[in-house]
């Protein structure tokens, strides 16, 4: 639903109801759908499921616009229906009432449901949980209130928490208001069942005034004699100039002003819709349906190309559950409704969503994911397509969702894609494959380490070590020679913080190179953290060198490389680490002696902490 439309305007009204339907019983029929839908996609799936967050997002949106512009919505319960006023907008289907949330609120005595202006979301959950309590699967919130129990009813789980924006009418309340003691048959056979929406509460306020000594009952001007009534002065004054027959308030008069206006200004293409909605909730003629098909064609690619998207979604829904409301219709209608959902990935289609959303970097894309995900798995290329030509990350964000569900069993177009140059795209899908955390991905991603980019090469490091967070560490150690430093180092972070095995027969080129002397002090701590973690006491005697070895060149990088490897020998703390700064202690320059000792103090010092929760294990 569109949010700047109020309820009941904007969009297509109830794609069956009748001609001359009030706009507004019609809305309210349309938002108590999206209840419905909520409730039972939030019984089935639970309320995390994303199909039943959008449902339920749906019904807040369009019952606060309702809201915003009646201040309240009543409804009036009875049996396995409700009604506003005298019309009746919510009825399930046959044989469904152990699904029915009006029989649910009937079953426990609420006769009248009230919303208020101001409702927030929390107030909503917390009411739906009320009516149906906890789906299967799904455990009770911690900040949930202890009464919430399963065996409350409702009345007492909403009195409970005392919301100001849902209020209730009880049979228990008007029981005692109507003077008939308990008898809630009796209550019915005088009337106060069938009482309009809206009024059960000022019966109630009626009443307990007159109980205390006030006058009941409400005043009014009684209206103008008018055209039905019978005789000679009657039909006189039928033709009368500014005969007045109802006496219209200023409040009045401007509301129905306001309501010519809206009308007046009504969207063209919703009319439209309307217009052909009714057509197909009546039309018997087998050809003209034939046809009107065709029609609906021709509107989901006009709806497309102008980025409709709230009014593409409504009439996708309507298509939807076209054969449940029409169950006469022959399979070859059923066949072209089905072509048009099997139409809706065409590649001319997919190429106008993608343009429409780069000439419009502001659009509103609400709805689209809905068209998105109705596409078959045949569509997926194209998505990616799209998702390759998006400039703007919000736009990139909802295909991204689509493809997220659509491709995660039809990956094939998702890992062709790795190898695109362009790095926009290629992140992207990195994401993709990220969110579905499937080891299968691996060496795919392994594959993308070689991408010109360098953000690029990150991202797909930061994804390879939780897809795989061990094994062989060789291709790894092979981004040594990366030219970015930035993905060198996090090569390092990602061996260190792994369970990775690499020999120091990979190592060595890189650490017996003249120019590893050139690194930067944090690479090169880096690199033998991660030689530490991956070769253990293989490197130890590549240490050990560096702790003894007298040089005139590059002496004083040299001498920092020893003092780093004194450092890591004493965190890495086996016998043969020990024993290399022991023979470090003893031939090594003064600053390298020094560093050894501390170092072995370091090691010693591992080995009281180690041995005393050996035993304890």
């Amino acid at each position: 639903m569109d949010p700047t439309v109020p309820l009941g305007e904007g969009n297509p009204v109830s794609p069956f109801g009748k001609p001359g339907t009030d706009p507004q019983v019609a809305a309210i029929k349309q938002l108590l759908k999206l209840l419905d839908k909520a409730a039972k996609s939030a019984r089935t799936y639970g309320t995390t499921n994303p199909v039943a967050q959008r449902f339920f997002q749906q019904f807040y949106d369009g019952l606060t616009q309702h809201l915003d512009a009646h201040t309240h919505l009543a409804l009036l319960v009875q049996r396995n229906q409700l009604f506003f006023g005298n019309d009746v907008v919510y009825e399930p289907e046959r044989d469904a009432t152990g699904d029915s949330f009006a029989f649910k609120m009937y079953s426990d005595g609420i006769r009248e449901l009230s919303f208020h202006q101001g409702l927030t979301r929390e107030d909503l959950a917390f009411f739906l949980d009320a009516l149906w309590g906890m789906p299967a699967g799904e455990t009770r919130p911690a900040d949930l209130p202890a009464e919430h129990e399963e065996d409350e009813d409702i009345v007492t789980r909403l009195w409970a928490k005392n919301l100001e924006t849902i209020t209730l009418v009880t049979a228990e309340e008007l029981v005692r208001a109507s003077g008939f003691g308990a008898d809630e048959l009796e209550l019915q056979t005088q009337g106060y069942m069938s009482t309009s929406v809206g009024s059960l509460r000022e019966l109630l306020d009626r009443e307990r005034a007159a109980s205390a000594g006030g006058k009941g009952g409400g005043g009014g001007a009684e209206p103008a004699a008018g055209p039905g009534g019978g005789g000679r002065e009657t039909n006189h004054r039928r033709f009368q100039v500014n005969l007045v027959g109802y006496d219209v308030s200023d409040e009045e008069h401007e509301a129905l002003t306001q309501e010519i206006q809206r009308e007046t200004a009504r969207d063209a293409t919703a009319y439209i819709l309307d217009i052909l909605s009714a057509i197909l909730a009546s039309e018997s003629s087998p050809t003209l349906l034939t046809k009107l098909f065709e029609v609906w064609d021709n509107v989901l690619e006009s709806l497309i190309r102008a980025g409709q998207w709230t009014l593409l979604e409504t009439v996708l829904t309507l298509l939807q559950e076209v054969e449940t409301v029409r169950p006469d219709l022959s399979e070859s209608h059923k066949q072209q409704v089905a072509a048009l959902f099997d139409g809706l990935g065409r590649p001319e289609r997919l190429k106008s969503i993608g343009t429409h959303l780069n000439h419009n970097p502001q659009a509103n894309t609400d709805g689209l994911i809905t068209l998105l995900l109705m596409m078959k798995v045949d569509a997926i290329s194209g998505l990616c397509s799209i998702l390759a030509s998006l400039d703007v990350p919000a736009h990139q964000a909802v295909v991204m969702e689509a493809l997220q569900t659509l491709a995660r069993d039809h990956a094939e177009p998702i890992v062709r894609g790795l190898t695109d140059k362009r790095p926009t795209f290629v992140r992207n899908l990195l994401t993709l494959i990220s969110r579905w955390n499937d080891a299968r991905f691996a060496d795919s991603v392994e594959k993308t380490l070689r991408h010109p980019e360098a953000t690029v090469r990150r991202e797909a490091l930061r994804i390879l070590s939780a897809l795989r967070p061990s094994g062989s560490g060789v291709k790894l150690v092979a981004l040594l020679s990366d030219s970015d430093e930035t993905v060198r180092l996090t090569a390092m972070k990602v061996l260190s913080g792994g369970q990775y095995m690499a020999a120091f027969s990979a190592w060595s080129p890189f650490v017996t190179a003249d120019d590893f002397y050139d690194r930067s002090p944090a690479e090169k701590r880096a690199i033998y953290q991660a030689l530490k973690h991956t070769a253990a006491d293989e490197a130890v005697p590549y240490w050990q060198g560096l702790l003894t070895e007298w040089s005139w060149t590059n002496r004083k990088k040299k001498e920092e490389v020893a003092l780093l490897a004194a450092e890591i020998l004493g965190k890495l703390a086996t016998p043969a680490a020990m024993a290399a700064l022991e023979l470090g202690q003893k031939k090594g320059g003064a600053a390298v002696r020094q560093a050894c000792s501390a170092a072995l103090s370091v090691a010693h010092r591992h080995h009281r902490q180690a041995v005393p929760n050996a035993a304890n294990s």
